[in-house]
Order: structure tokens, then C-alpha cells, then sequence
């Protein structure tokens, strides 16, 4: 049977893992598929997604994510791991560049160093987008803000954004036990309102400078930390008049924080780590010809 030998990079931001390769490494193979037997966690690596990275032709790094369901997503904490990555290894001689991802779009990047090392990561996300045909979803209005839904026969009040993918945020006075979360959270991220899925994210306002969050990922599951979805979560408490404009949210994994700038991208700021390098022993499947 033949393999092929594939090096990978093993990532993570606020608990947030990838698995990362060069898209050299990986001419020919199929994105969709690889993600799935890379990300498997007991027959594969084991991650919440998979990064290809590249150079780009609008800007100095192009990175693509696979859920580890295959589909493609946009991912805040996954621009981090490809910027450090991207840095480190000679992508660009500068700290301050930029990442080409999903649909084009061009993220600005800075490196922070302590004593010649990266200690974290400023992304730029885009400009959060709230009208449901924006999101999207599948409502009327201009805005889904304090929303009424109801999920597994429970009344909530939504509130969902675009800020690179869809969020959906369940604002309450304490994180949810294991019954509520896996009850709810995935339904909601299936629910027919939302066309393309959904990821879910239940918050609670601590002070108006910390929010903590739960995180069901679309395509993924419960994950530590989500850097879209951080995103997505200080913007709408802001915009609600809870926190002020910039707010760390506090997840499993750690603590991103989070600028809302009026009429602009969120700046998203946090760590960025690599873990260990290996070589994936990639067989082909039985049938393959």
C-alpha cells in the first residue's frame, strides 16, 4: 500500500489546537477529506482544525482553515498560529504584515516581541457585519438583538454577528452546566434560521471590562477558545452598552482581548504557541486506486 509522508506543525491559541501544514506538502491531496483524517483525534493528530499555509499573491501569507468536518471556515485564533508560524519561519522579515484568508480577505497581523520572541499576536479582524442577510440568517429586521428563539422547547434570547463566520451569543447571569450546553448548543447551531450553520456562544458580563464564555464551535464541538467568536461576543456587549470598548473574554483555553473600533475591524489580541512538529504516515484508504 502506499504513504506519503506529510510534516505537519502542531498549534494553539487559547486552547484552540491546529494542526498546520505547507501547501507544498500538500499538492494534490484534497483539503476537505485531509482535514477530517488529520484533525480525527483518535485515528488522526487530533485538532480543532487544520491550517494550510502558503504565500500569498495579495499579501505575504495565505492561510486556509478546514473545520475537522472538512468545511472551510474563517478563524481569528488560527491567524495567529499561521502569523507566528508565517514569522518564524521566514515568511516575512517584519513584524507588522498581512494574511490573505477565506473569500479574500486581507487581515493585517502584528507580532509582539518580548526579548526577540513572539509573546502575542494583534489581528485585525474585518468589520463586524450585523444585518441577518449579512450574518447570515434568516430574520427580519436590521439586527438580531435580543432576539426571541426557541431551542429543545427552551425560550432564549439571541444575539447573532458576522465577524469572519457566524456567531450566535446566549447572554446570561451564569455559564451553562453540561445538560443545558450539549442540549441546546448544537441545535442551535443546525437551527433552519441559520443557513450555514452557526457557531454558539454563551456569555456572562462580569464587569465592564471581562466577559467568561462557553463555546460550541460549528463544524467542531465544545472548544477552549474561539478567537472569531471572542470577537463577536466583546463587540455585541458593547454595542449593548455592557462593557466598554475594549474587554478581555475569558474562556477554558485563556484570555483574548477584544477592541471594538466604531465603523472598523476588532482588534483581537493573545497568544499563539507551537507545540511540537512530527511527520503523518498518510496511508491511502482502502479502495483508493
Amino acid at each position: 500500500m502506499n504513504a506519503q509522508l506529510l510534516p505537519f506543525h502542531k498549534m494553539e491559541g487559547v486552547g484552540n489546537d491546529f494542526v498546520l501544514i505547507e501547501a507544498d506538502a500538500a499538492r494534490g491531496l484534497e483539503l476537505c477529506d485531509l482535514a477530517q483524517r488529520l484533525c480525527h483525534r483518535p485515528f488522526g493528530i487530533g485538532a480543532d482544525g487544520l491550517l494550510v499555509v502558503e504565500r500569498g499573491a495579495r499579501a505575504p501569507v495565505r492561510m486556509r482553515m478546514f473545520n475537522p468536518d472538512g468545511t472551510e471556515d474563517f478563524c481569528g485564533n488560527g491567524l495567529r498560529c499561521a502569523a507566528r508560524f508565517a514569522y518564524e519561519h521566514g515568511y516575512t522579515d517584519t513584524t507588522e504584515f498581512a494574511i490573505e484568508t477565506l473569500g479574500g480577505k486581507i487581515v493585517p497581523v502584528q507580532i509582539h516581541l518580548r526579548e526577540g520572541t513572539v509573546e502575542s499576536i494583534t489581528t485585525e479582524l474585518p468589520p463586524p457585519r450585523f444585518h441577518p442577510r449579512d450574518i447570515p440568517a434568516l430574520a427580519d429586521g436590521e439586527v438580531i438583538e435580543d432576539f426571541p428563539i426557541t431551542v429543545a422547547g427552551r425560550s432564549l434570547r439571541i444575539f447573532s454577528v458576522n465577524t469572519g463566520t457566524t456567531h450566535t451569543v446566549i447572554f446570561c447571569e451564569t455559564l451553562p452546566d453540561d445538560d443545558l450546553f450539549l442540549e441546546v448548543s448544537p441545535r442551535l447551531e443546525t437551527h433552519p434560521m441559520f443557513p450555514e450553520r452557526t457557531s454558539v456562544l454563551w456569555a456572562v458580563v462580569v464587569s465592564r471590562n471581562e466577559i467568561r464564555v462557553r463555546i460550541w464551535e460549528r463544524g467542531v464541538g465544545e472548544t477552549l477558545g474561539c478567537g472569531s467568536g471572542a470577537a463577536a461576543v466583546g463587540v455585541l456587549a458593547c454595542r449593548a452598552g455592557w462593557t466598554e470598548s475594549e474587554v478581555e473574554i475569558v474562556s477554558k483555553g485563556g484570555t483574548l482581548t477584544v477592541h471594538s473600533q466604531e465603523n472598523r475591524g476588532i482588534r483581537l489580541t493573545g497568544t499563539a504557541n507551537h507545540l511540537f512538529e512530527g511527520v503523518f504516515y498518510l496511508q491511502e484508504k482502502e479502495g483508493s486506486p
